[in-house]
């Protein structure tokens, strides 16, 4: 039976950036049950780097990443458009105050100005918020480079893994098909299916859950612009980009609970998403090409976990990344990696992503 220090359960961009931060100074198993890994939230992700999603606390993680993607050459830049109705008012200027300090450019426009990037724009958009930093992600090739970097440390890959958890000695014994494993230290990078792992460890869950987020692919008349900018409702109802060919992915921003799995788009949300758009735009609609649904994953407070648990000494949570957990996966595996060997992070404080903020203070 081989030992690991570091075995990580799950392979999606949390688990191989991690693996890869962590490989050239210790001995880690990569689990995944899927056939390869990222068959999930990370394979189905339209990612794009913003240094605004997830809020202010995430903020940090998101700053901190850039440097690694730009390095590798797996930004693009596109730019982000917030429009906003009349309603929208408090609510934006919140967002903006959100960021103060933080170095962070956000830029209000006039109606005119998101009008001239959007000529049919519906009247009840009368402003508008400009993220100049905002970036297309290339994730398959920052998925396959945290692989290929964890591989070439020596980190060993398991996938078509079904796991089975116990702890004997101290150590954790894993059994992943007919193959057995030791480590010292568990880390639970599982994704939707974080509480499970936790559960089949013997560790309380922290509340981790599941929605579903549709996306879909469209040919618009006129076609879409290439250099159109990503564009969101302030308020949360729709974002869409362009694609190649002069299509658009479109996203009603929906967050819908659904059971860890291999999840489908719904008529419904598919529905809602192209009736949002078309109001708001008056662009017409002449074909959906493609529609799909993936799981992101958050913890009651929506913010990541990262750090070991205080009920169980060796079990490390790394999950919770919600929809950011691509554009924040270079400096979130750098904490890990330094929590993980008993180091200060260098960049980020971890204060307000550790699991202890979710277990009962005892005297």
């Amino acid at each position: 039976m081989t030992f690991y220090d570091v075995a990580i359960v799950g392979a999606g961009i949390a688990g191989a950036s991690l693996a890869a931060a962590l490989a050239p100074d210790a001995r880690v198993l990569l689990l995944e049950m899927e056939d390869h890994p990222g068959h999930h939230a990370t394979g189905r992700s339209a990612a794009f780097w913003s240094e605004t999603y997830g809020g202010p606390l995430v903020q940090p993680l998101t700053t901190a990443s850039r440097a690694w993607f730009d390095a590798r050459g797996l930004l693009v830049p596109r730019g982000a458009l917030y429009l906003a109705r009349a309603d929208d008012a408090a609510a934006l200027d919140a967002f903006v105050a959100g960021f103060a300090g933080s170095n962070v450019v956000l830029e209000r426009w006039p109606r005119g100005r998101a009008a001239a990037l959007l000529p049919t724009l519906a009247p009840e958009w009368d402003r508008a918020l400009w993220e100049p930093s905002c970036t297309d992600i290339d994730v398959a090739a920052a998925h396959q480079a945290f692989l290929s970097g964890a591989r070439r440390a020596g980190a060993t890959i398991v996938c078509r893994a079904p796991l089975r958890l116990a702890r004997r000695a101290g150590d954790w014994t894993l059994a992943a098909g007919d193959a057995e494993y030791r480590a010292a230290v568990l880390v639970n990078a599982a994704g939707a299916w974080a509480d499970q792992v936790a559960a089949l460890a013997g560790v309380p869950p922290i509340g981790v859950r599941a929605y579903r987020r549709t996306v879909v692919q469209l040919a618009v008349d006129p076609p879409a612009a290439a250099a159109l900018p990503l564009v969101l409702d302030l308020a949360g109802t729709f974002y869409f980009k362009p694609e190649a060919g002069g299509r658009l992915w479109l996203s009603p921003h929906d967050e819908t609970p659904d059971a860890p799995g291999d999840v489908a788009a719904d008529e419904y949300d598919v529905a809602l998403a192209i009736d949002r758009f078309t109001r708001a735009t008056g662009w017409a609609v002449t074909r959906v090409e493609r529609r799909w649904a993936g799981l992101r994953s958050f913890a009651p407070d929506r913010l990541p976990v990262y750090g070991f648990d205080p009920a169980c000494p060796g079990f490390f949570w790394c999950a919770g990344q919600g929809g950011f957990g691509i554009q924040t996966a270079p400096a979130a595996a750098a904490l890990a990696a330094a929590l993980l060997r008993g180091e200060p992070p260098r960049e980020v404080d971890p204060a307000p992503y550790l699991p202890g903020r979710f277990r009962p203070r005892t005297a």
